[in-house]
């Protein structure tokens, strides 16, 4: 199943953003702590993006890595290549397509991650298969993605603003079930970790901004909510009264993110 998304890095920011103004947990670290990484080790970053996760390896092995990152969007690219300048360059970025083979011999990494995309693949077997051939013996996948119960609040809001359902999500919907069973069916062993974090927004603003951004990541995936920029606009001035309304009433909005961690050891 071939999803259509390309997610701009001015949407991916701005999202970043807001998780770490308005989150009191820290997905980083959660990350860092839930894989344990030795010094010495070689890591593939697939769908790396503007480069976040590499540099939080690079920065916790202090230097001690040799790391990768790849992705297809060339301006998420772009964006990693100047992070990666600004530190002297230490990993490297180069294009890649999770579609297809991977440019890597078999058995060449100890680690290979991809955090917030693997859903968006169009055959998950084929590219966990990938992930699997390029990893060395007991090497590692590990990827993060939406839980089922992600984001309720922001979904029962626009559920209610619009009255229409909200159309399936490519992570939510298929993350904890196809992405996990093909890792499972595919390594020797896989773990499961959870991290919730509660976003809180005592205003408004923080909160459209977040939802602003969400929907225009790839509007493709909202067509049956609204087909041009006008409707656009006029569903997010009706998501502003409702997540107003809600605020006044209740002091704060409150949105948990909830993100699973898997874990497969070759």
């Amino acid at each position: 199943m071939k999803i259509n998304y390309q997610e701009t890095t001015n949407d991916l920011l701005t999202r970043i953003d807001i998780h770490n103004k308005y989150g009191s947990k820290d997905i980083d670290q959660w990350m860092l702590d839930t894989l344990d990484l030795k010094p010495g080790i070689k890591i593939l970053d697939v769908a790396c993006g503007g480069g976040k996760q590499c540099i939080s390896f690079y920065k916790y092995l202090k230097g001690d890595c040799d790391i990768t990152g790849g992705d297809v969007n060339q301006e998420l690219l772009d964006q990693a290549e100047l992070e990666n300048v600004k530190l002297g360059s230490p990993f490297k970025v180069i294009p890649l397509d999770f579609d297809k083979r991977f440019p890597f011999d078999d058995q060449t990494f100890d680690l290979v991650s991809c955090c917030f995309a693997i859903y968006y693949a169009s055959d998950i077997p084929f590219t966990i298969r990938e992930m699997h051939r390029v990893l060395k013996p007991g090497g590692r996948i590990f990827t993060t993605g939406p839980m089922p119960e992600n984001k309720k609040v922001f979904y029962d809001i626009i559920r209610e603003a619009t009255g229409k359902e909200i159309p399936p999500m490519p992570g939510s919907s298929r993350y904890s079930t196809e992405i996990y069973d093909a890792i499972a069916q595919t390594f020797s062993k896989v773990e499961t970790h959870i991290f919730e974090n509660p976003l809180i927004f005592k205003q408004p603003g923080p909160f459209i901004a977040y939802t602003r951004a969400s929907l225009s990541e790839d509007r493709r995936l909202w067509t049956s909510l609204f087909e041009n920029s006008d409707e656009f606009e006029k569903m997010m001035q009706k998501i502003l009264k409702v997540a107003d309304e809600r605020i006044k009433r209740d002091g704060e909005l409150v949105m948990t993110k909830v993100v699973g961690g898997f874990v497969g050891t070759k």
